[in-house]
């Protein structure tokens, strides 16, 4: 286990560590270490990290008097809590399929009288019973084991504890753990958080894992690389932590590289301090809400799969904290089409509701395969980084896809455990004309070209059609960004010999130039009273898109339009609605402001000149520029690559 931190504290341009325990003292060796009793697998807990968080997401309370805490639970007389919810189910499915785990223990202790009953689901999430123990009388703390066999449960089906007392009996039960045989030695773990002027919530998340160490025995390492100029150790709060986690703590500053920067110097330090390829890295964002439950399913998975591999957590999300984003995602790759849920996914789902279409409550009993899992919490097993190499120094976007794919292709799945999951913020408050769009595009162009048939006409499909839509929606900023990243492509590796830093200037000063891209106060828009702005809704979807399409071309092309102003909500903002408009007065999708819309003959005509001469380019160059990024990804994703950025 690591036991000291690294060198004292350096500038935060030198990209060089600081020490989170006193100077002087050399960071200790990763090494495997002999397990202490039974594999801790997963807690049962009862009541969430915070406030904001349903109780109902670890138990529900079926019928009588309940009182929910964090690790523990009271049934009044004639009560029943199960424990079918989605943080309260062990995946046995994944268990089974995955790890060589044969059976699962249920560990709690419990003062009074009532049932205790361990209940299974299988595919179709029909529930049977698999071991029940009645407590009599229970006058102290009592410890009680039922046992489970993880068989029949390879299509589906997940394992939970239910709870009920009759009439006169009243259950406590607390401590609850979900065990498995420990392995022959236990892999050491870093958790790596990349952070960036998020300071408030880096520190949280650093709490919340301070709090839960007793239970987090295999979790070695705490890296948190900071790119910021708010820096986590400028805040009161950061000493105090420094002490609770000693020299767990390896609080590192560096230039900013981007989320792929960041998540990657957790990878470059444990890999220049292991004396065994068993090892494990977990990625985590800055800006969750944590569940620390996660560090403990994920790593107790990966020490007890059958052969090593990516180990994802889900993505709940953190303005409706009930909803479960993906249940698993792939990403199609010629279309550059990421986060395409899998089938029989949950997708967007109230984990507290029921499906439409079945009337059954919203619960993941199929077994899914992902494509890749984002970075939001992500395991990756060193033996992975040795076989494969490091991220692409793509600054971030799409850094998460390209790693799994070629990880995959080189024998690594990727998994995503039900369960295991954390609140990040909702995706689709977040506006898609933004600079970063432009990574979004480059770096999916790059991943078709290295893990793709990298079709050059249905790309070059897909771009157009992109840009026409853009275009008639009078976003000519987003044109400009997707013309750009096309552009930047067509460059060759060198464009990421610096990590994308130069890009992210480039782009934010192209995008300066359209005031499209800018967001305004719904009550300060430039140019135009407040009062005269009223809404005006769009007509449904049409049914013959092309003839619409062409329609609106046309009119464009003329300068004709149907309003003169309007306002338009975010979820109404489609190029068949907004080309209606001369200038449009659009939502934010972040519900924090509009932007102003305004049509712009010569500017269109501009960008969709630039944009058809540099997709044409691509279908002509797109193949011989494909070999460059093939022959240059090894010295891209090598260790001494990264040393470089990083600037040691």
């Amino acid at each position: 286990m690591p036991g000291k931190a690294a060198p004292a504290a350096q500038p935060a341009t030198t990209g060089k560590a600081t020490a989170a325990t006193p100077k002087g003292e050399e960071q200790a060796t990763f090494s495997e270490h002999a397990p202490q009793g039974r594999l801790l697998a997963q807690r049962g807990l009862y009541a969430g990290p915070s406030d904001v968080v349903s109780k109902d997401l670890y138990s529900e309370v079926v019928e009588g008097v309940v009182a929910r805490r964090r690790e523990s639970v009271t049934l009044e007389p004639s009560a029943r809590v199960s424990g079918n919810t989605y943080f309260g189910r062990f995946p046995a499915s994944y268990w089974q399929r995955w790890t060589t785990a044969g059976s699962v223990t249920v560990e709690a202790t419990v003062t009074g009288a009532g049932m205790l009953a361990v209940r299974a689901s299988d595919v179709k999430g029909d529930p049977r019973t698999v071991a029940v123990r009645q407590v009599e009388n229970a006058e102290q703390p009592t410890p009680v084991r039922l046992e489970s066999p993880l068989d029949k449960f390879l299509d589906g089906g997940a394992l939970w504890l239910d709870l009920e007392t009759e009439a006169g009996q009243r259950l406590t039960v607390s401590d609850v753990r979900w065990t498995v045989e420990s392995p022959a030695t236990i892999r050491p773990t870093a958790v790596t958080i990349c952070t960036m002027n998020r300071a408030d919530d880096c520190l949280a998340n650093l709490k919340a894992l301070a709090d839960s160490l007793p239970a987090l025995d295999t979790l070695d390492a705490i890296y948190v690389a900071d790119q910021g100029t708010d820096t986590v150790d400028s805040r009161d709060g950061f000493a105090e932590v420094a002490e609770a986690l000693k020299s767990k703590l390896h609080y590192i500053k560096q230039p900013n590289l981007g989320g792929a920067g960041g998540f990657t110097r957790g990878l470059y330090e444990v890999a220049g301090h292991t004396e065994t390829e068993h090892a494990n890295v977990l990625f985590m964002d800055d800006d969750v809400l944590l569940e620390p439950d996660l560090v403990i399913r994920l790593t107790a998975f990966s020490n007890r799969a059958a052969d090593p591999m990516i180990v994802g957590g889900q993505m709940l999300n953190l303005l409706h904290p009930n909803q479960l984003h993906v249940g698993a995602e792939y990403a199609r790759l010629n279309t550059l089409e990421p986060g395409q849920p899998v089938t029989h996914s949950l997708s967007t789902a109230d984990l507290l509701g029921v499906d439409e279409k079945t009337g059954k409550p919203n619960r993941q009993e199929r077994r899914l395969d992902a494509g890749y899992n984002g970075w939001w919490s992500c395991l990756i097993p060193y033996e992975v980084v040795k076989e494969i190499g490091y991220p692409m120094p793509f600054f971030f976007q799409w850094d998460d896809a390209e790693y799994s794919y070629r990880a995959r292709a080189h024998g690594f799945p990727t998994v995503t455990l039900p369960g295991a999951g954390v609140w990040h913020a909702d995706f689709h408050w977040k506006d898609w004309d933004e600079w970063h769009r432009y990574f979004n595009l480059r770096n999916s162009i790059i991943t078709a070209a290295l893990h793709s048939p990298f079709d050059l006409n249905v790309l070059s499909r897909v771009l157009l059609a992109q840009l026409v839509r853009y275009l008639l929606g009078m976003q000519y900023g987003l044109s400009a960004t997707l013309i750009k990243a096309v552009e930047d492509f067509l460059e060759g590796p060198d464009i990421l010999q610096d990590g994308g830093v130069a890009a992210m200037k480039e782009i934010r000063e192209i995008r300066a130039q359209y005031p499209e891209t800018k967001r305004h106060p719904a009550t300060d828009v430039p140019g135009i009273a407040s009062n005269d702005i009223g809404i005006i809704n769009t007509a449904p979807r049409p049914s013959m898109q092309r003839l619409v399409l062409l329609k609106r071309v046309i009119t464009r092309l003329l300068g004709k339009h149907r309003f003169a102003l309007g306002a338009v909500p975010s979820d109404e903002a489609h190029w068949w609605h907004v080309a209606l408009f001369d200038t449009a007065v659009v939502t934010d999708a972040s519900q924090e402001g509009v932007r102003v819309r305004r049509y712009d003959r010569d500017r269109m005509f501009e960008l969709a000149k630039r944009g058809v001469r540099v997709v044409n380019r691509l279908r002509k160059e797109g193949r011989a520029v494909q070999a460059q990024y093939k022959r240059a990804m090894p010295e891209l994703t090598s260790r001494e690559n990264w040393k470089r950025l990083y600037r040691l």
